[in-house]
């Protein structure tokens, strides 16, 4: 899978994010994955529904993957979760 069909959720407007998956699967991508941590795995989980929903009926999730990161930060380590959503076109 190539880097380009990687979406990062961050601070941007959740709209933002299901434009950008939207737009992935016009233009004719198997395949396009959400990436998020922290505070910002809600917003992924969000984007995802939102996307298969109301934009993308023929969508599905392929794959979801949950992890825990280790950030190095001002107080030393810290452990952050992340989620992986990886949505695919139904065959």
């Amino acid at each position: 899978m190539a880097e380009v069909n990687i979406i990062y959720v961050g601070k941007k407007p959740t709209m933002n994010y299901v434009l950008a998956v939207v737009t992935q699967f016009n233009n004719n991508v198997e395949e396009v994955t959400i990436k998020a941590r922290g505070r910002a795995i809600s917003k992924a989980v969000d984007i995802a529904e939102i996307a298969k929903h109301k934009f993308i009926q023929n969508a599905e999730y392929h794959r979801i993957t949950l992890s825990t990161e280790v950030v190095e930060g001002e107080r030393g380590e810290s452990n952050v979760s992340s989620i992986e959503i990886v949505m695919k076109r139904k065959q």
